[in-house]
């Protein structure tokens, strides 16, 4: 099953239709302090796999990074370790940035 690929835009309004939406960010701290999604929550790629424990796999989850690149990898990841509702975000933080919020750092 591919992952569901979302746009900034179709983020955006899932956001604000969804109360039950978890944004995984899965970039490094460094990155997550320049940059990030109000309401996302950190989670280091390399840290993924010994804290699957702090993830619901019944929530509808949204991976993001970057570009788009390490998020579709996770995502992967979690689909392969039983998660259903996934969502990759197309383009990243960046993307974000450019078409939602530009108060939001690029780099």
């Amino acid at each position: 099953m591919a992952i569901k690929q979302l746009t900034a835009i179709e983020l955006q309004k899932k956001t604000q239709e969804t109360e039950d939406l978890l944004l995984l960010d899965v970039r490094e701290p460094f990155e997550y302090q320049h940059a990030s999604i109000n309401g996302s929550v950190l989670m280091p790629m390399n840290q993924i796999q010994q804290r699957l424990n702090e993830l619901n796999p019944e929530q509808q989850t949204v991976v993001i990074c970057h570009h788009g690149i390490r998020s579709q990898q996770v995502a992967e990841f979690l689909e392969y370790s039983g998660f259903t509702r996934l969502f990759n975000l197309t383009g990243g933080i960046d993307s974000w940035s450019l078409q939602c919020d530009a108060s939001v750092a690029r780099y």
